[in-house]
């Protein structure tokens, strides 16, 4: 789908339109949502980040997913002069313009910042947003240079694209997101964030993510997947957790893992891409308690990821029961 093809569904008599959520919650699949509640996001968007009519926004996303249809439908509502780019890997490599509202992902970010004069481009997007993937730590670094005001977000299709923001660099950097209003969070029996966002959603979304809710109550982190918790001697630790804390030290492509073990349950397992098992173990021992180090490391030639870019963890671990020096992957 198209920029041209979206506007035409939209502007149809049509009060609902069809997206396809990503897996966030359950099974891919396709779901019908009113256009009134997509309005509703971008005017939460808009009145959060002070976007007013006759700003300028850059479409640089597909509107394939929701962060594309919902920055196209920002556009309409709030009036807004929209500059449609290709979905390319680097959209600003031959664009110097200057807008108030952006949103990419984080490789299109890495891929600017790496290219000539990207730090100065960036910093012409008054409002950058980035979500649809995890923010590399040494990624998260570079970011904090920006003079602009750069935005990680949480949310779903389900929740119409984001309902919570956390700022990355400046004075109000945080490691929090703090909800839009109107929204609010908590935590079910097993610790995973519950969204109330009456506005955009009928009913509340009871997510995969394990997150920590800060005592003001509103505020949160999000601490890894439900799925992506290794139960090892009695603890549990979160993967992306662990991940992250290793990728902040080392550019080496990895993941970890997880496999059987008769003595913890499970134990975990270092997948490196390529041969850095000492290198990482090296980092590893360093830096993390011997509780949370990993008890194996294997090499494989490639890290199998999703469509979206993102860890095949089923694969990852398929990897971690053998030991091998080196996978064929």
């Amino acid at each position: 789908m198209d920029a041209s093809q979206f506007i035409e569904d939209w502007n149809s008599p049509d009060t609902h339109i069809t997206v396809q959520t990503s897996g966030s919650t359950g099974t891919p699949k396709p779901i019908r949502v009113e256009k009134k509640r997509m309005v509703a996001s971008a005017l939460m968007t808009c009145n959060y980040l002070s976007v007013k009519e006759g700003d300028s926004a850059l479409l640089c996303l597909s509107p394939d997913y929701i962060a594309g249809k919902m920055m196209i439908v920002r556009s309409l509502v709030r009036r807004l002069s929209l500059t449609i780019m290709e979905p390319t890997g680097n959209p600003l490599a031959n664009d110097d313009g200057h807008y108030d509202l952006a949103a990419m992902v984080p490789m299109q970010v890495f891929n600017i910042l790496s290219s000539s004069h990207g730090e100065e481009k960036l910093n012409n997007i008054r409002h950058l947003i980035i979500g649809g993937g995890a923010i590399h730590p040494m990624l998260e670094k570079k970011i904090a240079m920006l003079t602009n005001s750069t935005w990680s977000s949480y949310g779903m299709t389900e929740t119409l694209s984001h309902i919570a923001l956390r700022r990355i660099n400046g004075k109000e950097a945080s490691q929090w997101y703090t909800p839009f209003d109107n929204v609010s969070v908590k935590l079910s029996t097993d610790g995973c964030l519950i969204i109330n966002a009456p506005a955009v959603c009928p009913e509340s979304v009871i997510t995969n993510d394990m997150a920590e809710i800060a005592p003001d109550g509103r505020r949160f982190k999000i601490l890894g997947r439900r799925d992506n918790v290794i139960c090892s001697g009695g603890m549990k630790i979160h993967i992306e957790d662990i991940e992250q804390r290793i990728a902040a030290y080392t550019n080496i492509i990895f993941a970890i893992g997880k496999r059987k073990d008769p003595k913890l349950g499970e134990a975990m397992v270092l997948v490196t891409e390529g041969n850095h098992e000492q290198e990482l173990r090296d980092i590893c021992t360093r830096i993390l308690p011997s509780i949370l180090r990993p008890k194996e490391y294997v090499a494989t030639k490639h890290i199998p990821t999703t469509g979206t870019g993102k860890p095949a963890r089923a694969l990852i671990n398929s990897i971690c029961q053998t030991t091998s020096s080196f996978l064929e992957v």
